[in-house]
């Protein structure tokens, strides 16, 4: 197994949305922001090659939106996912599969490309990987999210055949192998393949999904949204994103328990200049120990 950081660009958010009752005084020192209150984050994905299986976990943006839609979200750099990809020799039709931790337009934006008036998958090769309840969620999106679940990134995933979901993988009953226990009950663990598990969370969005990759004997957990940014890790560092922030901060707790007792690596796909990191106690509550990169493993 090989893994490689897939970096697609940066874009700006509103600092304040980003770190939720977090005062600007505070989290200014951590991302600081323009004139206009926007910070910049990553859009950093991650490959994995296992095997005869190429998987891409999350795209980006994309680039089929409108110049008034990226023109909310100023995006920079000079990275795109196909000179990424390039850098390692490998092009978007050699991805077998696509894994959408969940279908906000940052994570998924990627999936679907124009063609001439057509809508089609921008991985012609690949199966697009999501789970029942969250493809239910975005598809009948409440008001609040639904402008970050976008129709045109979502449903040609489903009209080309291509969708598949994890439920696949495993019997959906707690006895059965493939379900683990943890401090908050009982959440489902599917093996999607030898080496890579996926963990269920729901403060974010409802059934967000976290690859887990055993690399090198050592755990690494592909952070989405549960903790975009090292920034997040204190507990009360909460996004004004998230449709349920108490379940994160609980999400948050039972993870970075498991993660320092573990020695976990979390891979951080919004950190704009951090790629992993490894965790330590302190006073003041598990924070980052080492700050490093991924092909520093």
């Amino acid at each position: 197994m090989k893994l490689y950081t897939i970096n697609t660009g940066f874009f700006k958010l509103d600092g304040g949305a980003m770190f939720g009752v977090v005062p600007k005084t505070i989290w200014n020192k951590i991302n600081p922001a323009d004139e206009n209150n926007l910070c910049s984050w990553a859009l950093r994905c991650l490959l994995i090659e296992d095997g005869n299986r190429l998987i891409l976990v999350d795209n980006g943006n994309g680039d089929k939106q409108d110049a008034k839609f990226f023109s909310h979200y100023h995006l920079h750099g000079d990275d795109t996912l196909d000179k990424s990809l390039a850098k390692y020799g490998f092009h978007r039709d050699d991805i077998t599969d696509v894994f959408l931790t969940h279908l906000h337009f940052d994570h998924c934006g990627g999936s679907i490309i124009r063609e001439g008036d057509k809508l089609v998958p921008g991985f012609k090769n690949a199966t697009f990987w999501s789970n029942a309840k969250h493809w239910e969620w975005a598809v009948k999106p409440n008001d609040r999210e639904k402008a970050s679940f976008l129709k045109e990134n979502i449903l040609p995933i489903q009209e080309s055949g291509k969708l598949k979901f994890v439920e696949d993988w495993f019997d959906k009953s707690p006895d059965q192998p493939g379900w683990h226990t943890t401090v908050n009950g009982l959440l489902p663990s599917v093996r999607f393949s030898e080496n890579i598990s996926v963990r269920f969370v729901n403060g974010h969005t409802e059934s967000m999904m976290l690859p887990q990759i055993q690399y090198k004997g050592r755990t690494i957990v592909f952070m989405a949204d549960l903790l975009p940014s090292a920034g997040h890790i204190p507990i009360p560092y909460v996004m004004g994103y998230d449709m349920f922030p108490l379940t994160t901060m609980n999400e948050k707790k039972s993870f970075l328990k498991e993660a320092i007792e573990n020695d976990y690596i979390l891979f951080f796909e919004h950190d704009p200049v951090n790629e992993c990191c490894n965790l330590q106690q302190t006073e003041r509550g598990i924070r980052p120990k080492d700050l490093f990169k991924l092909e520093d493993i």
